[in-house]
């Protein structure tokens, strides 16, 4: 029948989706070996756009390459109310970030999660320096000096600075500053420049992420969520940057009033230059495995004999959370940053619904509920279309013995069969397409939802009640994803029941893949879909039986 056959479309291409996710996160557990070619250093405009080389842009030192993990160099504690920093003398990187309120588990709730650090497999750190054609300014790979080893914000502070000092040979004083503020991830990094020598000195900046490509999550995770570098300008808008595009050809481009990230599932740690300064975005892959992504100036600071001057820029490590995004755009700091909630090509729908969800669960103060009720609202706004598509079923559903007597009299004859069905439905004023049609516009708006619930951080480790300990995890004892199932078989039996036994040994198993699958998907995520296929059994319910009494205008006002 032709509602079984879309439906079983549907499902199929949902189990399709998924494999092919399954296969993409698979394909980045292999990332593409970098470019083998030794590293030059910091590249600039390439010659041409078609050009996999670069060529030094006139005027502009180029920096040098990538470091390896220092194996000098004093390691720098820094503690605020939600970072704990390690900044390593050598060049002066953060070469360390843990998140204290982001623990690593829910059941770990005292052991931080580290966004950054510099060694394991999972190499992810920031470095910074400065560039000067006639004077030696200090680059990520020169050695600071520090007063102490150990800052901690103290209580009734909102800021704390941690200074290393660079003394050039010709005497010029180079103080690189961190400055961290109370109830913040944004770090302000500010190179103040004192020339003693005898030449004014053109100064530029350069900042770069250096990252190694992650394990893509297992096969069994909800979908593999994008980790690799991402870029905004005013005319491109968001672009993704990933590994493989890395090692095929630098980026150079410039830019004004941009920014770079390399992102993950959650989090990211953003580069973001001055406002209206001019800038060339580059990446830049090492041998050892790992890429650069990152900004020079390209305007440089003049500073004269026996002066000062300051060069700032920024750096935004810690959670995607919305809020904090969104006022890095309201005050210009990061325009376009809360892209990097990345919700697919179905944005302009999923960020309406997150707004909603949110505004829900100032309301609630439980992420569980406020799912609970986004779903019933979403079910309230798609109620007549629901009621159209479970009318036609029903009706559907009254033909089952009709049909079965036509399938017995015409055996094999597929072609008088189907003659004879469109005549009954004709006869009987039935859209055979009418159950589906409804549902499909819906589709989209369950897709953007299930993306909202995957990417917001919001979700992280965010009890329910009882059992459910963290609506981002798997339930530890399977029982949404057995209500799912449950619930999934309860709506094949309301449904039409195919004709061809074939087709209804696939529709039934239906609910166990499903099931299997789900087991694995975060319990928000299963959450919502047991919810909703409570919703939808209900009303269907409801239709089916009015319907099956004969109460077809009842039916029709459901």
């Amino acid at each position: 029948m032709d509602n079984q056959r879309m439906f079983l479309f549907v499902a199929l291409s949902v189990i399709l989706l998924l494999i092919w996710q399954a296969w993409e996160g698979e394909q980045r557990r292999h990332p593409p070996a970098p470019v083998a070619a030794p590293v030059s250093g910091i590249p600039s405009t390439p010659a041409s756009p078609a050009s996999a080389t670069t060529t030094a842009t006139p005027g502009v030192p180029v920096a040098p390459g990538i470091s390896e993990t220092p194996v000098t160099g004093e390691s720098i504690s820094v503690r605020t109310d939600l970072l704990q920093v390690e900044i390593n003398t050598l060049g002066g990187d953060l070469r360390r970030v843990a998140l204290p309120k982001q623990p690593v588990a829910a059941d770990r709730p005292d052991e931080p999660f580290v966004l950054m650090r510099d060694d394991g497999p999972n190499v992810f750190f920031a470095q910074s320096g400065l560039l000067a054609n006639n004077a030696a300014l200090p680059t990520h790979k020169s050695l600071y000096r520090a007063a102490a080893t150990r800052y901690v914000l103290q209580d009734g502070a909102d800021t704390l600075d941690v200074p290393l000092e660079y003394v050039a040979p010709d005497g010029t004083r180079v103080i690189k500053r961190y400055r961290f503020q109370r109830n913040s991830y944004l770090v302000d990094v500010q190179y103040q420049i004192a020339n003693r020598g005898a030449a004014p000195i053109e100064a530029y900046a350069y900042a770069q992420l250096v990252r190694s490509p992650v394990a893509a999550p297992s096969i069994f995770d909800a979908a593999p969520s994008y980790t690799g570098g991402v870029i905004y300008s005013p005319e491109q808008k968001y672009e993704k940057i990933k590994f493989d595009d890395m090692a095929k050809q630098n980026l150079a481009r410039p830019v004004k009033n941009g920014w770079v990230a390399m992102i993950q599932h959650y989090f990211l740690g953003a580069l973001l230059p001055t406002r209206d300064a001019a800038t060339e975005f580059y990446t830049e892959p090492e041998s050892g495995g790992r890429f650069a992504i990152g900004y020079k100036t390209l305007a440089p600071v003049s500073v004269a004999p026996g002066s000062s001057a300051q060069l700032d820029t920024k750096l935004y490590v810690g959670p995607k959370d919305q809020s904090r995004l969104a006022k890095l755009e309201t005050d210009g700091i990061a325009p376009g940053i809360r892209l990097t909630v990345d919700y697919g090509v179905l944005t302009f729908i999923a960020a309406p619904l997150f707004w909603l969800l949110a505004w829900i669960h100032k309301l609630v103060h439980n992420w569980g509920f406020a799912i609970i009720l986004l779903t019933v609202l979403i079910k309230l706004v798609f109620y007549p279309l629901s009621a159209a598509s479970y009318r036609s079923m029903a009706q559907m559903r009254k033909l089952q013995p009709r049909l079965q007597a036509m399938k017995e009299r015409y055996g094999d004859d597929r072609q008088k069969m189907q003659q004879a069905m469109m005549e009954m439905y004709k006869t009987e004023k039935i859209n055979p397409l009418g159950g589906c049609l409804p549902i499909l516009v819906q589709i989209p708006v369950f897709i953007a939802l299930y993306w909202v619930l995957l990417e917001s951080v919001e979700m992280r480790q965010a009890p329910f009640m009882l059992w459910i300990k963290d609506l981002s995890s798997k339930d530890p004892y399977f029982v949404l994803p057995l209500l799912m199932g449950a619930s999934m078989l309860v709506q094949q039996w309301l449904n039409p029941q195919p004709v061809d036994p074939i087709q209804k040994k696939v529709m039934y198993a239906l609910p166990v893949v499903f099931t299997g699958m789900f087991a694995f998907f975060p319990a928000g995520l299963v959450l919502y879909w047991v919810v909703q296929n409570l919703l939808s059994i209900a009303q269907q319910w409801h239709i089916t039986r009015a319907v099956e009494s004969g109460g077809k205008a009842t039916a029709g006002k459901a």
